[in-house]
C-alpha cells in the first residue's frame, strides 16, 4: 500500500526537490504552496504524513499545524530555516513530531520519515479500541458500531481517548477541559456532561461510570 505525503511549502526549489525525491523512492506525493492550499488539501484527500514550512503565505505553519490537530494525529515533520528555541517549542507545543532545520539533505529526511513511519506503525493497534460491537480509531478519527459508520465529533473522540488512557481513575471536568481545551477557549465544565452523554448514546456503551460530585472515569464491563 503507498504512503501519501502532502508537502507544505512555499520555495519552489525545495517543494520541486523533496517532491521529486520522494516520488523516486515511491512515495505519494502532493505539494501546496500556502497555508491554505495546504489546508484545503489536507481535507480533501487522506495523507499519512505532513511535510510542513512555518514562514508560509495565508497562514504560518503555526496555524495549518493547528488545524490539523482539531481532526487529526497524522504525522507531521516541520521543515524551516528558524532554528530558534520558541519555533521549536511552538511546533512541539502543537504536536509536531519532528522538526527539521534547513538547509537539509533530502537523504537523511527520507531516512527521518521511514524512521517516524515505523513508530507510528508500531502504535497502531495502541490507536485502536474495540469493545463489544464498538470500534474507535484514534488516529483516524473515526468510529464504528456494529459495523457501521458512527459520527462521533473530534472532541468526543479525544475525551473518550483521555477515558480511556486513564482507566479505573476518576477524572474531573476541570482535569477533562484542562486536556482537551487552551486556556483561552476553556467552555463551562458542565459541557464535558454534554459530550459524555453523545458518546453513551452514539456508541451504546456502559463502561463511562459517573461518579457523582467528582467527574467520571472509565471502567470496561465483561
Amino acid at each position: 500500500m503507498s504512503i501519501n505525503i502532502l508537502i507544505i511549502e512555499d520555495e519552489v526549489d525545495i517543494r520541486e526537490g523533496i517532491s521529486e525525491y520522494l516520488s523516486e523512492v515511491g512515495y505519494e506525493v502532493k505539494v501546496a504552496s500556502d497555508g491554505q492550499e495546504g489546508i484545503d488539501l489536507f481535507r480533501q484527500n487522506k495523507f499519512d504524513l505532513v511535510l510542513l514550512d512555518i514562514m508560509l503565505p495565508k497562514i504560518n505553519g503555526f496555524g495549518v499545524l493547528s488545524q490539523i490537530r482539531e481532526t487529526s494525529n497524522v504525522p507531521v515533520i516541520m521543515l524551516t530555516a528558524m532554528n530558534d528555541d520558541y519555533s521549536q517549542i511552538m511546533s512541539f507545543n502543537e504536536k509536531a513530531d519532528d522538526y527539521i532545520t534547513k538547509p537539509f539533505s533530502v537523504v537523511i529526511l527520507h531516512k527521518r520519515i521511514e524512521a517516524l513511519l515505523r513508530r507510528i506503525q508500531g502504535k497502531e493497534n495502541t490507536n485502536k479500541w474495540l469493545y463489544k460491537d464498538v470500534e474507535v480509531d484514534f488516529l483516524g478519527f473515526s468510529a464504528k458500531k456494529q459495523g457501521k459508520t458512527v459520527d462521533l465529533k473530534p472532541k468526543e473522540i479525544k475525551l473518550l481517548e483521555l477515558l480511556l488512557k486513564y482507566k479505573n481513575q476518576v477524572l474531573t471536568r476541570s482535569q477533562m477541559l484542562d486536556n482537551l481545551w487552551d486556556v483561552e477557549e476553556t467552555p463551562l465544565d458542565r459541557v464535558i456532561d454534554v459530550y459524555i452523554k453523545n458518546i453513551r448514546k452514539k456508541l451504546g456503551i456502559d463502561c463511562i461510570i459517573t461518579v457523582k460530585g467528582i467527574g467520571y472515569k472509565f471502567e470496561e464491563k465483561l
